[in-house]
């Protein structure tokens, strides 16, 4: 269903949205199903810029960038829906440059924009994590049927990876599905073992995973300090792409919005290397 930069794919039956819901009722349903409430996150989630008040079709993608809010008007969407919003902690306030022409197109074209990060990486059907192990083939160890986690908001997943026997196999595995080359870090001969992953850019959750009893790491990014801490502690770490990992929740989350509204739902993959 994802295929490259610009290509969409629509997750709707287009019979039903006649009527659409309103921003602030799909607001609300997003804050109770996804508990935005019981994260401590980086930014704020949920509608983070309003925009008119009947949402009838929306844009899905990764980041809201210029290219997707463009994409959006040019589709005469009502809404935006993304995991990499605006308003970050720590970052410049100021409305100047980039910041400026987003705002100016989302506002002047009356747009909604909803965000959701860190809720939308762990939710257990709809999240990065989740819909990262069903692209993977990865299986989650279920406790009491809930996915077993740990670290930093329960955001780290553990599980096994039926039918693989090494890191190299698994390696193979996600250059295949995911279309992007992962960088290991480790010896590809080693078994599997044990996996943890949380998508993103979850490397300085590397230590988290190995007091959790996980021999294989996979994440989206990496830096320096990541190599040496795997290298010492014989864990294999597989960085598989920030954009690469995270395709899938909002991916996902639109299609449950298109279930639950009757409303359109495309989704767009804007390429990213990284």
């Amino acid at each position: 269903m994802i295929a490259g930069e610009q290509a969409s794919a629509q997750t709707h039956a287009p019979a039903g949205g006649a009527g659409g819901v309103s921003a602030e009722e799909l607001a609300s349903w997003l804050a109770a199903e996804l508990q935005v409430a019981r994260f401590r996150d980086y930014c704020p989630n949920g509608l983070q810029v309003e925009g008119r008040p009947v949402v009838r079709h929306i844009i899905a993608a990764v980041t809201a960038s210029e290219a997707a809010i463009r994409h959006a008007i040019d589709a005469g969407a009502d809404g935006l829906l993304v995991h990499h919003g605006w308003f970050w902690k720590n970052e410049d306030p100021r409305v100047r440059g980039t910041r400026r022409t987003r705002l100016s197109l989302v506002l002047g074209h009356d747009l909604n924009l909803f965000a959701y990060h860190l809720p939308l990486d762990a939710h257990p059907r709809w999240g990065n994590n989740a819909q990262l192990a069903e692209v993977l083939g990865l299986a989650p160890h279920l406790v009491e049927g809930v996915p077993q986690t740990t670290g930093h908001d329960g955001l780290i997943w553990l599980g096994q990876a039926p039918g693989l026997a090494t890191v190299g196999d698994l390696a193979a595995r996600i250059a295949q599905r995911l279309r992007r080359e992962p960088m290991l870090i480790g010896d590809p001969s080693c078994p599997v073992g044990r996996i943890a992953w949380c998508t993103g850019a979850a490397q300085g959750m590397l230590q988290d995973a190995i007091d959790a009893g996980a021999q294989t790491y996979i994440t989206g990014e990496i830096s320096e300090p990541t190599v040496h801490l795997a290298r010492e502690t014989g864990t294999a770490f597989l960085a598989a792409g920030h954009h690469a990992t995270e395709r899938y929740g909002v991916l996902s989350l639109g299609q449950a919005i298109a279930a639950r509204f009757g409303i359109r739902v495309d989704f767009i993959d804007i390429d990213n290397p990284v």
